[in-house]
């Protein structure tokens, strides 16, 4: 079995599930601000942005960095000199960054504390995929 491939697919859909978790968590939280009067709708959006987060976007994410890695470890360490490998992976530490901006989010709705409004959610949604376009491109064209 040819390995390259192997890692290749394990990080493709490892990657699809963090990013569809990205695009979702922020979606909820939009309807939850929406909903904070009613305690019953709010306590449904806690174990469903709650069991997002912890149980499909936070291996998702965990097992996108080991796949990515031992992947860049069979075409070699040294694609790291490579300016395109560099913008991708400042790219997916963005990325990382949001997801866990999005936990301390979820933490802060948790508490009942949330800060934002369904506005903002709704156009911080927009990150993961602008980050998400930004690096198919870089990876499919390598421009540089």
């Amino acid at each position: 079995m040819n390995t390259y491939l192997l890692l290749k697919s394990l990080h493709l859909i490892a990657v699809i599930s963090w990013m569809a978790g990205l695009l979702y968590l922020p979606r909820i939280f939009v309807y939850h601000v929406e909903n904070k009067n009613n305690k019953s709708i709010s306590n449904v959006f806690k174990i469903m942005e709650r069991k997002l987060y912890f149980y499909i976007m936070t291996p998702a994410t965990v097992l996108s960095w080991l796949f990515g890695l031992l992947l860049l470890g069979s075409i070699g360490f040294d694609q790291l000199g490579s300016k395109w490998m560099q913008i991708k992976l400042i790219l997916i530490i963005f990325l990382t960054a949001y997801h866990l901006f999005l936990g301390i989010c979820l933490k802060r709705f948790s508490l009942d504390k949330n800060i934002y409004s369904s506005k903002f959610y709704r156009i911080f949604n927009e990150v993961p995929t602008i980050l998400l376009i930004l690096i198919v491109f870089i990876v499919v064209f390598k421009p540089i």
